[in-house]
């Protein structure tokens, strides 16, 4: 049978770097990695689009961080039937809007486990002051505290061109651009070969409502942690090796 395509184009692109290692030594420097990183605990702000999603697992690597998405958290917590996400399914059954205490106390049991030993990226969250003051507290009574804050910036019309051009794998998650990252097949997820789609929501108008949500929302709360002095912005409109290296710099000054 003939290779399908996306398996040829992956396979064109494949690195036998670690062909010869052991698993015993790739284990050993894994655990090197998590004796040596520093601990960490920040907040990364940004509008959909921003890069985030590129950004947020490169930091989480580098420093063996926990990343935290709140809606990702609050599944996981109703899932595992935690005291919090017990607390939180109730209330959505109900209709309701899952309170900030129960958000933060979600945050709470995350931040417990070991996945977190070394700090946390924190993403969705807070989005008030009022938010940010309990995020505070609670981290306050654990004696630890935030890190750094950092927003990642980018004018509005390249991110309504950015991601109006936006396909997704629906199983994954797995996101490509129909122009600054095209997948190696047209239409087809790199990975497995199945087909990409465009969410309903990734449509001019509802972007922009979205966005004008979010710089309403964000403003107060980046003016929040500035005066404590732990906000840094990034120009996330650059290339992503160059918002990588900028963050980097942050996190290790």
């Amino acid at each position: 049978l003939p290779t399908p395509p996306f398996l040829a184009a992956r396979a064109a692109q494949a690195s036998p770097a670690l062909d010869n290692v052991a698993t015993a030594s790739i284990l050993a420097e894994l655990d090197r990695r998590l004796a040596d990183a520093p601990e960490k605990r920040m907040i990364l702000i940004g509008p959909p689009g921003s890069g985030k999603g590129t950004q947020g697992p490169i930091i989480k690597e580098r420093f063996c961080l926990c990343h935290l998405a709140t809606g990702d958290m609050l599944r996981a917590a109703v899932s595992a039937g935690t005291e919090m996400g017990k607390a939180a399914d109730k209330v959505m059954k109900s209709g309701g809007l899952v309170s900030d205490e129960i958000v933060v106390g979600i945050i709470r049991e995350a931040i417990d486990g070991p996945d977190c030993k070394n700090g946390f990226i924190l993403d969705g969250f807070p989005r008030t002051v009022e938010q940010a003051k309990k995020l505070d507290g609670m981290l306050t009574d654990k004696g630890v505290k935030l890190d750094h804050v950092i927003e990642m910036k980018i004018d509005d019309e390249l991110l309504v061109k950015r991601i109006t051009g936006r396909l997704v794998h629906a199983a994954s998650g797995r996101s490509y651009h129909s122009e600054f990252r095209k997948p190696l097949v047209p239409m087809c997820d790199d990975d497995t070969g199945e087909a990409l789609m465009i969410r309903a929501d990734d449509n001019e108008g509802t972007l922009r409502k979205r966005l004008g949500a979010f710089h309403d929302q964000t403003s107060p709360v980046v003016d929040y942690y500035a005066k404590q002095g732990l906000y840094a912005s990034i120009d996330a409109a650059q290339k992503a090796d160059t918002v990588k290296g900028a963050i980097m710099k942050i996190l290790t000054e």
